[in-house]
């Protein structure tokens, strides 16, 4: 299998804008999510799709490989779809470019689902991580998922789900972690598909898969990275580094 890496990297974000040209220990978070995602060794080549001539100089000056979006897009797998289009892959990974301390294991894991996959019946894969208390499962910010027997996504949404009416089962919630792997077919197929009403309503993206008939296989993982969202994250960040290089 040929496999890509893309990150969709807006410079505009309403919680925190400019974030990923923020300084971190030194460097950009988005120069440093993509040197990480290079250094996992996983890819055939690794590309940041962007809207901006600031994220574009920033990688490119580093010897990054960059594609430019020209078009508005409602999500980023819409922005790495129509990178896609030109792109002579199998399997595209989509890495958040806010969240820069990839996982190996994590990606590996979602690889992994396409090898054994001989039939190619899964259209996509995706981590989900356990989540507890009650304040965490009542949040919005989560997304939630549930999956049946063999881990085969069945909803999404900013709700509890299972709703717990029977309060005797302690049945484990899960949350979703916005990292995909795609084949390239499912990824163009999401571009060319109008957004679903299921999706509108929940404002979550992978909803629109389920909706047409996609299959998508979660992976569970134990852990998570750290997310930059506000200046709050980006200070986490740096301790985080700093007690990594100590």
């Amino acid at each position: 299998m040929k496999v890509v890496a893309m990150i969709p990297a807006r410079y505009e974000a309403s919680r925190f804008p400019g974030k990923l040209m923020a300084n971190l220990n030194g460097q950009s978070v988005i120069l440093t999510t993509y040197t990480a995602t290079l250094n996992t060794g996983l890819f055939n080549d690794v590309f940041v799709v962007t809207d901006s001539t600031i994220i574009r100089d920033e990688i490119a000056a580093h010897g990054g490989k960059v594609i430019m979006s020209i078009e508005t897009h409602e999500s980023g797998s819409d922005r790495i779809a129509e990178a896609a289009e030109n792109i002579d892959a199998d399997i595209i990974v989509n890495v958040q470019g806010d969240e820069p301390f990839t996982q190996t294991d994590t990606l590996k894991k979602l690889l992994d689902v396409f090898e054994r996959d001989n039939l190619k019946e899964i259209d996509l894969a995706s981590p989900m991580v356990r989540l507890d208390g009650k304040d965490n499962i009542d949040n919005p910010n989560h997304v939630k998922v549930i999956a049946d027997q063999n881990n085969f996504a069945i909803y999404f949404s900013r709700s509890p789900i299972p709703y717990p009416r029977n309060q005797e089962i302690d049945i484990p919630y899960y949350k979703h972690i916005g990292i995909y792997a795609f084949r390239k077919a499912a990824l163009l197929a999401f571009k060319s598909t109008p957004m679903t009403p299921l999706e509108n309503a929940e404002k979550i993206e992978c909803i629109r898969y389920l909706e047409t008939g996609k299959k998508i296989k979660m992976v569970e993982i134990d852990h998570v990275g750290i997310s930059i969202d506000s200046p709050e994250d980006l200070e986490k960040a740096k301790d985080y580094m700093n007690t990594r290089n100590n």
